[in-house]
């Protein structure tokens, strides 16, 4: 039952276009501004720090995958940590809202370079409604099966991965770029050191995309070996043009001009470097890669929702509609991601991203160090650091949040409350 999605459907490029269409998608369009608000220059060294954190935690990932290779992902894996209860079925929704808030990111960065084309204002109403209509679309093409989902984010990650490599070399030639300057410390005294912390929480927000991976892995090829191999791969691949792209936007951008333009600081950083034609190739990058991100998340989540499902953790209501129980998460995934999109902005959204990723994220290395370590064949020490890691930044950026924007925090608690709450109500009438 948990494994009856269609097996050696995706290949391991596949399966990389999936992690780096999520990961690219949201992280260095929607993230960048964000980073360097809280980091100053040294924003992209917080892109470094938190491909080595992301490192730590996907170990774990790994392991995981090479002993439970599921379509179910992480819901499983915490089914394997916690048993078949509250806790596994609370941290997996955890997850599955993280993804869809992260859709709703995607889709309002969409909007936000979209309009970039045609000079109108951020605070535009073009912006939900332009994400609307992306996820929309990403659901119309989640219903036509596997194959067209892999091969349209197989295409998709070639041009963008590669529109960005153009976009940040260029961007780095055009500015005469120096790696020592990169490198100097001007100015970064003016950030706290919990600010390089909650820069980091974002940081990680952006790499959070390999996870997704681990939803497919009763579909990939030999998932065994290639769910662990398709997530180092998309780590690294991400992890060097978060890099490029970052230097490229510090040599043609002070940091007040990137914060200013948080929501599209590509975009202004290719008219200094390339004038308006850069401007039409980097929005149309920022396209590509929003879209591409939209479809892989939504192909995943519906998948993990799907096998909560089916192990009876979750509630499910077809209201009528036709088609298997997948399908309909797919019309739940995009109803919610929707509603985010027009009533939540992208700085809250990343905010509520960043946290529910990193408390699900504790919660699955805690569950391998306590119940699963031996099986999966872990190191103690490496998955203790994971922790550590996730808690330190976790911490600084919930203290950032307390004093700058405590309604996202309140948002998180009282939906993670309700969270853990229903499921421990359902479960407890579902097994009486």
């Amino acid at each position: 039952m948990y494994n009856k999605y269609k097996k050696d459907s995706l290949s391991l490029i596949g399966a990389v276009a999936l992690g780096t269409g999520v990961m690219i998608g949201a992280g260095i369009f929607a993230l960048l501004g964000q980073v360097a608000e809280l980091s100053g220059n040294l924003f992209p060294f917080a892109f470094m720090a938190g491909a080595i954190i992301s490192g730590f935690s996907a170990y774990g990932y790994i392991k995981l995958s090479n002993a439970f290779p599921s379509s179910g992902g992480i819901a499983m894996y915490l089914v394997k940590a916690y048993g078949k209860g509250t806790v596994a079925a609370s941290g997996a929704l955890l997850m599955a809202f993280s993804m869809i808030i992260n859709e709703s990111l995607v889709a309002r960065t969409f909007g936000s370079y979209t309009l970039q084309l045609f000079n109108v204002g951020n605070n535009s109403v073009w912006v939900p409604i332009l994400g609307v209509i992306l996820i929309v679309g990403a659901y119309l093409i989640n219903i036509s099966g596997n194959k067209i989902i892999g091969k349209s984010s197989l295409i998709m990650a070639i041009v963008k991965v590669g529109g960005i490599a153009i976009f940040a070399v260029g961007a780095l030639w055009a500015a005469g770029f120096s790696f020592q300057d990169a490198v100097s410390l001007r100015n970064s005294t003016d950030y706290a050191t919990t600010d390089y912390l909650g820069a980091l929480a974002l940081s990680i927000l952006a790499y959070k995309g390999f996870t997704t991976i681990t939803n497919s892995g009763g579909e990939i090829v030999n998932p065994n070996k290639n769910v662990g191999r398709a997530i180092i791969i998309s780590l690294l691949i991400c992890t060097v043009i978060y890099l490029l792209v970052a230097f490229a936007v510090s040599s043609n951008l002070t940091i007040s001009e990137i914060v200013a333009s948080k929501d599209y600081s590509l975009a202004e950083a290719s008219k200094p470097a390339f004038g308006k034609y850069g401007l039409w190739f980097t929005v149309g990058i920022a396209i590509v890669a929003t879209i591409s991100g939209i479809i892989a998340s939504v192909f995943a989540v519906s998948r993990m929702t799907a096998m909560l499902t089916d192990m009876k953790l979750i509630p499910h209501k077809h209201f009528g509609m036709p088609g298997n129980i997948q399908k309909h998460m797919l019309v739940y995934v995009a109803v919610i991601a929707i509603v985010l999109t027009i009533f939540f902005d992208l700085s809250r959204i990343a905010s509520l991203g960043a946290i529910f990723y990193l408390v699900m994220d504790i919660g699955i290395q805690w569950g391998i160090l306590r119940n699963l370590r031996k099986e999966v064949k872990a190191n103690s020490a490496i998955i203790i650091t994971a922790i550590l890691l996730d808690v330190i930044v976790l911490s600084a950026f919930l203290w950032i949040k307390a004093s700058s924007d405590v309604t996202v925090i309140i948002v998180a608690i009282v939906a993670m409350i309700l969270i853990f709450l229903g499921e421990r109500w359902f479960l407890k009438n579902e097994h009486n």
